[in-house]
């Protein structure tokens, strides 16, 4: 079974194909919310094994008056690159007896979202491990550590605010809409919970009917919009007195860097019919539908424009 996709693959009609990969990616998306706010990086097939971002460094402020007559020097644009190595992954489902590829075959057709779901679960995994990586921790509650953090210790307004108060200090960018800035935080469902309870929380169902909303949006919070995923980290017994530890992502704009999945046809689904694989499938029974994408990584750019509140929470 491990070598039935070493075979010659039996040709699909364009348009199944094209039907296949967009039902993939429709079932992927919705679980790509670390993925979703990256900076895209659009990387060409076949162009080798890692990916280069590129940031651009920001100019001095210029406080000398220009003196009349006198052509001041110029500057220099500069810009740091920040690589990746390109990994590609990818999974499949091995079934018997599928009907036949010139129609939507129910099977196929429910595979295909099965495995966007796995796809799109996988891409923005890897992501949020790359993202954790930065630097920038804030440990809720005055602790300096994670092995301090205590079940109590949760995630409140006071802490997004100290937040929002250092990425301003660091001029990170932010995301615009309706023509006035935002930061982004990643929350668990359990910060959800605690930060919910707060009379300040702005729930998304109370100002959406005049605001266009970003997806998974579920609220916002002193110029911070929230979107929720289950896929956050939560770091099991790591604090004190074995608490679980969640983690809370506030970030603005170009923060961290991510390949671009939807376009060079990087993210694709596979699917080989029975009879596809040669003498491993003898009597012709044997059909696969798999996700694949061929080269992903994910990497921060800014270590100062991504903040990490490591948090208790309140239990279930």
């Amino acid at each position: 079974m491990a070598n039935l996709n070493t075979q010659t693959t039996a040709s699909i009609p364009t348009t199944m194909q094209q039907y296949y990969d967009r039902k993939l990616l429709l079932r992927a998306k919705p679980k790509l919310v670390f993925y979703n706010w990256g900076k895209k990086k659009v990387v060409p097939q076949h162009s080798g094994g890692t990916v280069q971002f590129r940031r651009w460094t920001n100019f001095a402020p210029l406080t000398t008056p220009l003196t009349e007559g006198v052509v001041p020097d110029g500057q220099s644009l500069a810009q740091t690159e920040v690589q990746a190595a390109l990994k590609p992954y990818g999974g499949y489902v091995a079934t018997e007896k599928f009907l036949t590829l010139t129609a939507v075959d129910e099977v196929i057709n429910d595979a295909v979202g099965l495995m966007g779901q796995q796809g799109g679960e996988s891409i923005d995994l890897v992501t949020r491990d790359a993202v954790l990586l930065g630097t920038n921790v804030q440990y809720a509650n005055g602790k300096t550590a994670r092995n301090q953090i205590k079940a109590d210790d949760k995630l409140t307004v006071a802490e997004i605010r100290k937040a929002v108060r250092t990425l301003k200090k660091a001029n990170a960018p932010q995301f615009m809409r309706g023509g006035r800035g935002y930061y982004v935080a990643i929350v668990t469902p359990e910060a959800t919970y605690d930060l919910q309870s707060d009379t300040l929380w702005q729930d998304v169902a109370k100002y959406s009917a005049g605001e266009r909303i970003f997806e998974g949006e579920i609220g916002k919070l002193f110029g911070v919009i929230f979107v929720e995923t289950t896929l956050g980290k939560v770091f099991a017994n790591s604090g004190a007195e074995n608490a679980d530890v969640a983690t809370t992502l506030v970030f603005g704009e170009e923060a961290y860097g991510v390949v671009d999945i939807e376009e060079g046809g990087h993210l694709r689904t596979i699917v080989k019919p029975a009879g596809s694989a040669g003498s491993q499938d003898p009597l012709d029974q044997i059909s696969t539908v798999g996700w694949k994408v061929e080269g992903y990584a994910a990497k921060v750019l800014q270590n100062e424009w991504l903040i990490r509140i490591e948090h208790g929470f309140t239990a279930a």
